[in-house]
């Protein structure tokens, strides 16, 4: 059969009407400008102040690191193709961005299963805080999430890369999608759709039943100190973390877990 090879991709982006480009343009544009300063700021501030020299603003600081390498693997080619509206990507380049969209985001999850465990050993068992987080232990536990995450995501990644492509090169969305680019390969990809959901279906539960479990252990806790002071010291080293899991978890399972509809519809945009 005869096919001619594909070397670049087209994203179709948010919108089709320029008006809404431009509109989506100065929202994300003003939100990737706030992304950067808040986390630079949190970086910053938790490294020059020696007061917060301690496990929480540590993870803290490496979470703020994340958030800007993350939202920094497709927010600003998806700025500039609502600006210019150049709506393709390279193949190597969709690779790249897939790659680390995915080490990233996991990475993240592992992140923040990490940070719930931080905060049940700071409520449930203060006295021996220091010695259970220790600086070694906390190094070797960001290390663990930077390592879980390629070795869960670079093999199925790779296999993607390895899949021939022959058109058609229209992906729906504002960045490479693994799932969209699976469907316009030209050859049975199955075992590598199989593969990726049964890693997110272990990633996903896995570490939202660690940040369940640790934030079950601390309600518990909080509630048996006899002081409201005391509680609402407790509860309020907790409710920003709170936050962000239940956004992320919401969106990431509403996203990937769904099987019949993973990565078709506006929704998923969305």
């Amino acid at each position: 059969m005869n096919h001619t090879t594909v070397v670049e991709f087209v994203l179709l982006g948010l919108a089709n009407s320029h008006h809404l480009e431009i509109a989506f343009f100065l929202f994300l544009g003003i939100a990737y400008v706030l992304i950067l300063l808040g986390n630079i700021s949190v970086i910053s501030i938790t490294l020059m102040n020696n007061f917060l020299q301690t496990p929480m603003y540590y993870f803290l600081r490496n979470f703020a690191f994340l958030e800007i390498t993350f939202t920094s693997t497709f927010l600003p080619s998806t700025l500039y193709s609502l600006l210019t509206e150049r709506k393709t990507i390279s193949l190597p380049g969709c690779f790249l961005q897939m790659l680390f969209f995915y080490c990233l985001g996991t990475c993240t999850l592992f992140h923040m299963a990490v940070m719930s465990l931080d905060r049940y050993v700071a409520i449930c068992h203060p006295l021996h805080y220091t010695a259970i987080m220790s600086s070694r232990f906390c190094l070797q536990l960001i290390l663990s999430c930077w390592a879980l995450s390629i070795f869960l995501m670079f093999p199925p990644t790779i296999m993607t890369v390895q899949l021939p492509f022959c058109g058609p090169n229209v992906m729906n969305h504002f960045y490479c999608d693994a799932s969209l680019l699976l469907q316009l390969s030209c050859t049975d990809t199955g075992f590598i759709e199989e593969l990726m959901f049964i890693i997110l279906i272990i990633i996903l539960p896995g570490t939202l039943t660690v940040t369940a479990v640790s934030y079950g252990c601390i309600i518990v806790t909080v509630l048996h100190i006899p002081s409201s002071a005391g509680r609402r010291k407790a509860f309020s080293t907790c409710s920003a973390h709170l936050i962000v899991v239940t956004v992320f978890y919401s969106t990431c399972i509403y996203r990937y877990i769904r099987p019949a509809q993973r990565g078709t519809g506006k929704s998923s945009k969305l």
